[in-house]
């Protein structure tokens, strides 16, 4: 019983499976194992064949009914589903309390993190080459300047880290380097402390300690002693969690360069933004950046700095052109010049080329530097990149459906058993609700959310897209209460309820319903996790 689908959201398929909410209480689980055991019950059965398909269904709601029947397992499931249950814990009087069963299973998978950490060594690194068309064409080559930075982390212990670093710039006839470490020891679970140092053309050596302060707040202070003139600054920051996707900051920098900043910070599924205001002794500046995702692969991007030494506005916009590796390209203009900048991320490597275009603002050039990219993309994406990525994706549809194809078989059977069961007081239902003018599902379908868009007429005509859905219209039927209603909660996925399957593993899917309530016609498309109440008059055609 698999209860992930791999989008990271749980199946809740014991839930599905009685028809309850994953809040339901514990009268209502008792309530729903009831009614499911008097339709799935083998003794209510005769003939060979329907006993072997009530026992086979009633054995999943007793088991249903045991998990979220006992607080313990129900506890452990709703956190960590089947495997949870499955990890060999031991239920009893050493691990009676809820808290203390979901305090263990947090403290094994803190180990587990731990030693995948501590087996791997995370190396990042980042090549910046700087070009200039306008040195290019005054003879003096197209290369303005050049930097390398390089980072790897490793995990000593528990709690000790170390991070060893390093970076090379050139710029014309100049150059310099510096190579760096940073030792972190985690004193206890809410505070740690840095030991820093560095050699180089800016070296340094300094100690930095960070202390959660509650829940919501971190509090950060380091103090540095520069080789280079002597100099010492002292740093204290403050971050607060304002909100689940919001964050502030306040950072005071004392030394030869003094300043005070406020920042802040917002992420959610479709959006990354935030802001700095920052005042200094000779110096003062205001950021912002705001981040779109259009998709899951795509974005894009505006950001603008305003202070003493900028003033420049940045546009423009990335892609993921793989699990592992986005590409991005952005148009800035200020009062540096025109700028492209080229960025490819993979993993912690990054590759970043600035192209200067002009150091004087000309309208002409500026405008054509953002128009004739611009116009490229969207032509190659057309033509191109989308034709491509379609060829892609369709293939590893294909690949999937092989892979999956005996899993979904056997799956089909089993709804089709389930349905079995279900029929007699399914027709029962619907002819009663039929003759009070109340709710009658006059056709379901479930499955491949592309494949339902593509209207019946294709899919008849298509085998590809007609497995990828599977006919719910009798289990509907059969869950519409006395009432007139029918109530799919929300956060369940639906192929774990009776007489429901997944046709199509890994895929994105929905539910498609018509139906008639008081002589009316209706229709309504749920996603996969989505609540469905009807009838509503929203729903009316």
């Amino acid at each position: 019983m698999k209860e992930d689908d791999g989008s990271g959201a749980p199946n809740r398929e014991l839930y599905a499976l009685l028809h309850l909410s994953p809040d339901a209480s514990d009268e209502e689980i008792r309530r729903a194992y009831r009614q499911w055991a008097q339709v799935y019950h083998p003794d209510k059965y005769q003939a060979p064949h329907m006993k072997e398909i009530a026992t086979e269904n009633f054995q999943r709601i007793c088991e249903a009914y045991e998990i979220l029947s006992d607080e313990n397992k129900r506890q452990i499931y709703d956190i960590y589903g089947m495997e949870g249950l499955n990890s060999g814990l031991e239920l009893g009087p050493k691990l009676n309390k809820v808290e203390e069963i979901k305090e263990k299973l947090e403290k094994l998978k803190r180990m587990k993190e731990q030693q995948k950490t501590s087996a791997h060594i995370r190396p990042s690194g980042t090549i910046l080459a700087n070009l200039s068309l306008p040195q290019f064409l005054d003879g003096d080559g197209i290369m303005e300047g050049m930097a390398m930075a390089s980072e790897v982390q490793s995990q000593l212990s528990k709690r000790n880290a170390l991070a060893i670093g390093g970076n090379l710039q050139v710029k014309e006839d100049s150059g310099g380097g510096i190579a760096s470490a940073v030792f972190k020891h985690q004193i206890s679970s809410a505070s740690s402390i840095e030991f820093i140092g560095s050699a180089g053309l800016h070296g340094l050596i300094g100690v930095q300690t960070t202390r959660q302060l509650s829940v919501h707040s971190t509090a950060t202070m380091a103090i540095a002693k520069s080789f280079h003139d002597g100099s010492i600054n002292l740093t204290n920051s403050w971050t607060r969690q304002l909100s689940e996707t919001a964050s502030g900051n306040i950072e005071l920098l004392l030394g030869p360069e003094s300043s005070i900043g406020v920042g802040w910070q917002k992420k959610d599924q479709n959006m990354s933004a935030g802001g700095e205001v920052k005042f200094g002794t000779h110096s003062f500046g205001v950021s912002a950046h705001y981040t779109h995702r259009f998709s899951s692969k795509s974005h894009g991007r505006i950001a603008g700095r305003v202070g003493s030494t900028a003033l420049e506005v940045e546009v423009g916009g990335g892609r993921k052109v793989s699990d592992f590796s986005t590409v991005r390209m952005l148009y800035t203009i200020g009062i540096r010049g025109i700028f492209w900048r080229f960025e490819l991320h993979r993993g912690g490597q990054k590759l970043i080329i600035p192209i200067l275009l002009s150091r004087h603002l000309n309208p002409v050039l500026a405008t054509g530097a953002f128009i004739v990219p611009t116009s490229i993309y969207f032509i190659l994406k057309k033509f191109v990149f989308k034709p491509y990525y379609l060829k892609r994706e369709k293939q590893k549809a294909l690949e999937n459906m092989e892979r999956t194809a005996t899993q979904v078989r056997e799956a089909r059977e089993a709804a089709a058993k389930a349905q079995q069961l279900l029929e007699n007081v399914a027709n029962r239902k619907r002819n009663k609700q039929q003759e009070t003018g109340g709710l009658v599902i006059t056709k379901a379908i479930y499955g491949n959310r592309k494949a339902l868009r593509e209207g019946d007429e294709l899919r008849e005509t298509n085998d590809e897209l007609a497995s990828q859905v599977l006919d719910v219209t009798l289990p509907l039927n059969f869950l519409v209460n006395d009432s007139g209603q029918l109530k799919l909660h929300d956060g369940v996925k639906k192929s774990g309820i009776m007489g429901f399957c997944d046709p199509c593993p890994g895929e994105p899917k929905q539910l498609h319903v018509e139906y008639t309530y008081r002589g009316g016609r209706y229709e309504v498309v749920v996603d996969d996790y989505e609540e469905l109440l009807i009838p509503q008059l929203a729903h009316r055609i």
